[in-house]
C-alpha cells in the first residue's frame, strides 16, 4: 500500500525515473576532441573521434573537406539525436601524407637490422611525433610502401591522436620508415 491517494507505487527495483530538466539537456551531449574527417560532401560530412573511434555524421558540412583533422565539440540535432552538428571549432587542420625520396635514418635502418622481417618497432622522436620502422622482405619494399600510403586515413588518425603535422614515408631496401612529424 502507498502513502499518497491513488499514486501507483514505486516501481520495484527503486526509485522511478526522474523527470527531464533543462539542465540535462544539449551540454550533456556535447562531445569535445579530435575528429578526423572521413568523408565530406557539399551537404553532409562524416568525423570520426581519433581517440574512441565514435563516428558522426554531420547533417550539414561547415566547410571541411575528406583528410582534415579537427579540434571541437559536436552535438546531436534534436529531436532524433540521430545525426550532429560541429558546433565549436577549435582549429582545423590538413595532415599531408607523403612518401620522401630520401631513405630511412641510420637509426631506423639498425632498428630494422635487428629485427625480424614483418616485425614493427614504434620509437618517440626527439621533441614531438613518433616513427615506425617495419622490416619487410628486400623484394617487397615497394608493396609495403604502397600499402602503407593506401591507409591514409590510419596514417591521419594516428598523426592527430599524436598532434603532428605531417606523416613522412621513407623506405630502402627492406626497410620502411613512418614518421610523424611536427
Amino acid at each position: 500500500m502507498t502513502d499518497s491517494d491513488g499514486d501507483d507505487p514505486e516501481p520495484q527495483g527503486g526509485s522511478p525515473p526522474a523527470a527531464a530538466t533543462d539542465s540535462d539537456a544539449p551540454d550533456d551531449d556535447r562531445i569535445e576532441g579530435t575528429f578526423l574527417v572521413t568523408a565530406a560532401e557539399e551537404s553532409s560530412a562524416v568525423l570520426r573521434n581519433v581517440e574512441t573511434r565514435q563516428v558522426h555524421t554531420l547533417s550539414s558540412n561547415p566547410g571541411v573537406d575528406r583528410g582534415d583533422v579537427v579540434e571541437g565539440t559536436v552535438a546531436p540535432d534534436p529531436p532524433l539525436d540521430v545525426s550532429y552538428q560541429l558546433i565549436e571549432t577549435d582549429s582545423r587542420r590538413s595532415v599531408p601524407v607523403a612518401e620522401s625520396r630520401e631513405p630511412p635514418t641510420a637509426h631506423s635502418r639498425n632498428l630494422a637490422a635487428d629485427q625480424d622481417v614483418g616485425d614493427l618497432t614504434r620509437e618517440p622522436r626527439a621533441g614531438i611525433g613518433e616513427v615506425h620502422v617495419l622490416t619487410v622482405p628486400e623484394d617487397a619494399t615497394r608493396d609495403a610502401v604502397d600499402d602503407v600510403l593506401d591507409d591514409t586515413e590510419q596514417l591521419r588518425s594516428r598523426a592527430a591522436r599524436l598532434g603532428v603535422a605531417r606523416v613522412e614515408i621513407r623506405s630502402a631496401p627492406g626497410v620502411v620508415s613512418v614518421r610523424y612529424l611536427p
